[in-house]
């Protein structure tokens, strides 16, 4: 794992005038001295800081140092200020390790203090049971407000072992966004507890056994939890909160909504029709009901992430579904809506002012724009609807230009460009050289617009992925690649 790169790039810095930092540090000035260290330390948190102490302990336990918190400044080794003269960037930082045997770590924000902590485990050595860091001053910021990971649990579901374990190695790469897929075909993974067959039922599946009935699973798989209670969900976001990670929800809208159409076949265009979940329908979202089932869904998932961001995925919908149901194509007719994007639009509209009702933002993939992203014959671009202001697009798939398209619209862009980004893509495909060769910017991006894109987001889509083992072995080293091109 990433934490095992690092450790093996610590090398002593009296032997490298640079700083061994991952992602590296915008300004290190770094002298040839090295200073010295006992191996406990009186540490001072400024008491505007509301940094999780037990965290910061354990940052420096595992550099084998003890830790004693103190209250006065001027006894301690290791200082931690709150300074909003640093910079205008919230998550910037200044470190510095004097000869004189202090530590001072200054930021605007908590975050900032925690990424100060995490450059100064990536300098530690140690000699003859001493703590060694190098002298040196870093003044650090990020380029990008948006440094996001993605775990897609519903293909495969891993738990919260895993899931923790992956938001410390974030945490160690400066990443601030835990994008969290919890809902698609295979698997819905969150409880919902106005709804509890979409766990009862809607749980009971993954991509390995997609054409397993939940009695079928109980049989094969007895007893086998494959969700995330509401209480666990609370759980993770505050150990990421603790990390300065904010985790964001993947809720899929209109399409990969076959694991809740299983359990409710009444949500689904095709499947209602026949009263049973058929795999890849799109929810009617012409149906009151419908739109009512998603808003009850977003209620509570608004309430256990404090984000305050939800990611609705709108990707590859069949509108087939649509075609065939004479209601919605009626429905269509009657509200002049001309074309299924259209709809798709308009639908995504509805959810984006619910959203918006509530203080939350919406994310989505960028077929949400209502743009045909790959050419395909069969699909026509939305000609009436246009997407609601406010929404973040998350640009993934199709021509490049179709991000300077979003910000000449006046969307922000997260840049997802899979041909760089998808962290499922083999090594032949997507090896560590072209992962780290990935910018966010892309190219011909006019410079006064380019503050619209936010910033990246990494992906590991889980198809392929049944075990924790295979996850690591498609995510690292890959991942420290794009917290360099985040940073």
């Amino acid at each position: 794992a990433c934490a095992l790169l690092l450790s093996a790039i610590n090398l002593p810095a009296q032997n490298n005038r640079s700083l061994p930092v991952v992602p590296n540090p915008l300004h290190a000035a770094v002298s040839r001295n090295t200073v010295h260290f006992g191996n406990t330390w009186e540490v001072f948190v400024d008491p505007q800081a509301t940094i999780d102490t037990a965290y910061l302990a354990s940052i420096l336990e595992e550099q084998g140092i003890r830790t004693r918190f103190t209250n006065k400044k001027n006894n301690a080794l290791l200082i931690l200020s709150i300074d909003k003269k640093i910079s205008k960037n919230q998550e910037a930082y200044r470190l510095s390790v004097s000869d004189k045997k202090k530590i001072t770590a200054s930021a605007p924000s908590d975050n900032g203090l925690l990424y100060a902590l995490q450059t100064l485990r990536q300098i530690i050595s140690s000699n003859d049971h001493q703590i060694v860091l190098p002298s040196c001053t870093v003044m650090d910021e990020p380029a990008f407000p948006w440094r996001a990971f993605m775990l897609d649990e519903s293909r495969h579901f891993h738990g919260m072992e895993t899931v923790k374990k992956l938001l410390d190695e974030m945490a160690y790469l400066k990443m601030n966004t835990f994008h969290w897929h919890l809902v698609d075909d295979p698997g819905w993974r969150i409880e919902i507890k106005k709804y509890p067959k979409l766990t009862s039922i809607g749980s009971k599946r993954d991509f390995s056994h997609r054409d397993l009935s939940s009695g079928e699973w109980d049989e094969k798989f007895p007893g086998k939890k494959m969700f995330y209670t509401q209480d666990e969900i609370q759980e993770i976001v505050k150990y990421a909160g603790n990390r300065g990670i904010q985790v964001m929800p993947e809720i899929e809208v209109p399409g990969h909504a076959s694991a809740s159409i299983a359990a409710y076949p009444w949500l689904g265009a095709s499947s209602r029709q026949q009263d049973s979940g058929i795999w890849g329908d799109l929810y009617n979202v012409t149906d009151p009901k419908v739109e009512a089932f998603l808003q009850d869904v977003l209620e509570e998932v608004i309430e256990l992430f404090p984000s305050k961001i939800v990611h609705i995925g709108g990707d590859e919908a069949d509108y087939t579904h649509w075609k065939n149901n004479p209601g919605i194509v009626q429905f269509m007719k009657d509200n002049h809506l001309p074309t299924f994007s259209d709809l798709q639009v308009w639908s995504i509209n509805r959810f984006s002012n619910y959203l918006a009702s509530k203080e939350v933002k919406m994310m989505g993939w960028n077929e949400i724009t209502g743009d045909n992203i790959r050419g395909e014959a069969h699909i026509e671009a939305s000609q009436t609807e246009q997407l609601a202001k406010g929404t973040i697009v998350h640009f993934w798939d199709g021509d490049i230009s179709l991000v300077n398209k979003a910000i000449d619209k006046g969307y922000d862009v997260v840049n997802s460009n899979r041909h760089f980004t998808y962290l499922d893509y083999p090594y032949e495909v997507t090896p560590l050289e072209k992962a780290y060769s990935f910018d966010p910017i892309p190219e011909g991006l006019e410079k006064e617009k380019e503050s619209n894109i936010v910033g990246l987001g990494c992906q590991m889509w889980g198809e392929f992925t049944p075990h924790v083992t295979r996850v690591y072995y498609q995510t690292f080293p890959r991942i420290a690649a794009f917290a360099e091109s985040g940073w």
